[in-house]
């Protein structure tokens, strides 16, 4: 697990501090060199179609991708984590109704959610990680609910119930801080799957507002000239991919550790 998290170190101060060590804005518009090759004397990574600093516009577009990311999986996180402990511990009618109510969600389509969105509220940022967060809630909840089922019929729990403890102090003080390995591992992967997921509404222009960068934009930017400039999806399609591995990789790592100790 030590390599992945380098990786996703590197990667992280790099979009922290990159940016601010580069001479060039990332919409800065450099007109003497206009889709300059790698290695360029004033480019390392060399421009894009109308003369922006890749290096610039990469670093940056990792900072939002990353934002937009980890925004999206704190959604997902917080109602997923109150959506299954609510559904786990109530059981019954109540819990069949709350996952009947997740499977109907899983069958609409993730495009649709955020264009629906869109259309009602107007393209921003805030609904891209809103509306990536509002369909990566739905895994937390199923793994949330499962751990609070058998979490639930624990010695701990029952001797709690026997004492008299209430419903919300048992789940706040007993199930949540037992839940935190698996809600690390599924946030883990949750944060891997939006970050794939902002990429594809960005490709689609459904993401940020331009001029602002992010991976999934590059990569759209880009794919025009593929063939004679490859270089300008080949650094923004590199970190996704990078990040993107690691993060699964860690999270492999997580559950493999703590699986072992639970045996």
């Amino acid at each position: 697990m030590r390599l992945p998290l380098i990786i996703l170190a590197i990667i992280v101060v790099a979009a922290l501090i990159g940016p601010l060590l580069i001479p060039w804005h990332y919409d800065a518009i450099d007109w003497n060199a206009v889709r300059a090759p790698l290695f360029s004397p004033a480019h390392l990574l060399g421009t894009d179609s109308i003369g922006r600093d890749l290096l610039a516009r990469t670093l940056v577009g990792t900072r939002v991708t990353l934002a937009v990311a980890i925004a999206a999986a704190f959604v997902s996180l917080v109602i997923g984590v109150a959506w299954g402990a609510v559904a786990g511990w109530a059981g019954g009618r109540l819990d069949e109704l709350m996952m009947r109510i997740v499977d109907g969600l899983y069958a609409l389509p993730f495009m649709f959610v955020v264009i629906l969105l869109m259309v009602i509220f107007g393209r921003s940022i805030v609904l891209v990680f809103v509306g990536i967060g509002a369909v990566e809630w739905l895994t937390m909840a199923r793994v949330v609910r499962g751990q609070v089922i058998v979490l639930k019929e624990r010695p701990f729990i029952l001797a709690a119930e026997a004492a008299g403890a209430p419903a919300r102090a048992i789940i706040l003080r007993h199930l949540l801080p037992n839940l935190i390995p698996p809600l690390m591992i599924q946030a883990t992967f949750g944060l891997a799957a939006a970050i794939v997921a902002e990429g594809s509404l960005s490709f689609l222009g459904l993401g940020v507002e331009p001029p602002t960068p992010s991976w999934g934009a590059m990569l759209n930017d880009g794919r025009q000239f593929l063939l004679v400039a490859p270089h300008l999806t080949t650094y923004p399609g590199l970190a996704l991919m990078l990040t993107v591995l690691a993060l699964n990789l860690v999270g492999d790592a997580l559950q493999d550790r703590l699986n072992y100790r639970n045996r």
